[in-house]
């Protein structure tokens, strides 16, 4: 599925504020102030009414129904009620919510204030996303979260009892100290929860993170020395899919599992390459540009931005209160953009496809991008299939259990597709 004209929008805000930062984050989030939060916020409802403006100049289509809404983090659920009831209030001035409309938003366990769950409910939020990583006391706990299983049962209980029933609970395979026992335990706490949707990641090791920078030098620091090896990662998160499965939370995507309905909508439009608008720190945008310029024989150029992952410059600007001119949204111009043209979105719609379970649709992409294009890719396709990666029956093509476990690879052969169309820079495309 790709984006196509009038389709409703997703919107994205990040809360990059949290209680403590975890050794293995590699996110642009930290611990900053309380007082802060306010003027984030304002930033974040300034930046709101600028976004028409910069699309128009930027000939963007910007959707003004939207029929998802994802505030991530960090831990937005640490803003004071009062700031997510304005923020929520900016959101439903500036675009139309769908009656239907997905609203997630990300709590950490323990940090879920009652005055805080009644406005998250009060503002329409009817699926919370719980970051626990683990329900093993120990493994949490060394990897700095603040939570032990029963504060994470406890917060589930509230959050139905206060009708938000639609929640997601995020597990981490590899954590220090983690072994194949103590998973299956996390794993058969995940199930007995009744939860309807979960996430499964296995542990990056990156320069992004504390833990990564730790186990890249071959330090002991964030106990490095106990995260298990790949291997045994490899086999861990093998394990959840047939654990998870057998509990009828079935795999719809690599680091993904629902009950039947319970995928989340907001994420999916990622996968399937529908339009999104990211606010807020470290904030990531999918836009196609306007009609006038879209050829209507092809899909036209798609703009990707993402904003400054620093708190100070994204706070710099006009005082608060004073309208923005849309020349300077979101804390400034978005610091990293690319107009993508049709051959590199078809390369996004084979790396970006394949992660979802359903897999990669041929027909559609013959109809998106051309033949004679899929054509190229389809002997790649042929490459891995031949190497048990990737499976085809000419009509769908999948990533198989073997190519999961190493999709990063799998995902790679398909970024030299449109070598020959370099990607537009902002100078020369849009405007």
């Amino acid at each position: 599925m790709s984006c196509s004209h009038n389709d409703a929008l997703g919107l994205y805000i990040s809360i990059p504020f949290c209680r403590s930062k975890c050794t293995y984050c590699n996110f642009a989030s930290g611990v900053y102030p309380a007082s802060e939060h306010a003027r984030y916020v304002e930033r974040l409802i300034q930046d709101l009414a600028a976004t028409g403006a910069w699309a128009a100049r930027m000939n963007l289509e910007l959707p003004r129904q939207v029929d998802t809404v994802y505030l991530g983090g960090g831990t937005p659920s640490l803003l004071e009620p009062e700031l997510l009831a304005r923020l929520f209030g900016a959101m439903r001035a500036e675009f139309d919510f769908e009656p239907e409309a997905e609203i997630t938003v990300e709590c950490a366990p323990g940090q879920l204030a009652d005055e805080t769950l009644e406005s998250l409910a009060a503002a329409g939020v009817h699926r919370v996303s719980l970051g626990v990583q683990s329900f093993i006391d120990r493994e949490a706990q060394v990897s700095g979260r603040l939570h032990n299983r029963a504060t994470v049962e406890e917060d589930l209980r509230r959050l139905r009892g206060a009708g938000i029933a639609n929640l997601n609970v995020d597990l981490i395979a590899g954590l220090a100290g983690q072994t194949p026992a103590s998973w299956e335990e996390s794993l058969a706490v995940l199930v007995e929860s009744g939860v309807p949707h979960a996430s499964v990641y296995m542990l990056e090791v990156d320069e992004d993170s504390r833990l990564g920078r730790e186990m890249l030098a071959g330090g002991a620091r964030y106990h490095a020395g106990l995260v298990p090896a790949d291997d045994a990662i490899a086999q861990m998160y093998s394990r959840a899919i047939e654990r998870l499965g057998a509990a009828a939370l079935g795999q719809y995507e690599i680091s993904n599992f629902c009950r039947p309905g319970f995928a989340s909508r907001h994420n999916l439009r990622y996968w399937q390459r529908r339009p999104y608008l990211g606010l807020g720190l470290d904030a990531s945008s999918m836009l196609r540009e306007g009609l006038q310029a879209a050829d209507p024989a092809g899909p036209g150029y798609v703009l990707r931005s993402t904003t400054t992952d620093d708190l100070g410059a994204f706070l710099e600007g006009p005082e608060p209160g004073s309208p923005r001119t849309g020349l300077r949204p979101w804390g400034g111009e978005p610091v990293e953009t690319a107009w993508l043209s049709p051959a590199r979105q078809h390369e996004e719609a084979w790396f970006l496809g394949l992660r979802l379970n359903v897999g990669v649709d041929v027909a559609a992409l013959e109809r998106e991008f051309g033949r004679e294009t899929v054509a190229r890719a389809m002997e790649t396709v042929g490459r891995l299939a031949e190497n048990g990666l990737l499976t085809s029956d000419g009509k769908t093509v999948r990533l198989t259990a073997q190519g999961q476990l190493l999709s990063n690879d799998v995902f790679q052969e398909f970024l030299g597709l449109a070598a020959e169309e370099s990607e537009m820079s902002l100078g020369t495309h849009g405007g």
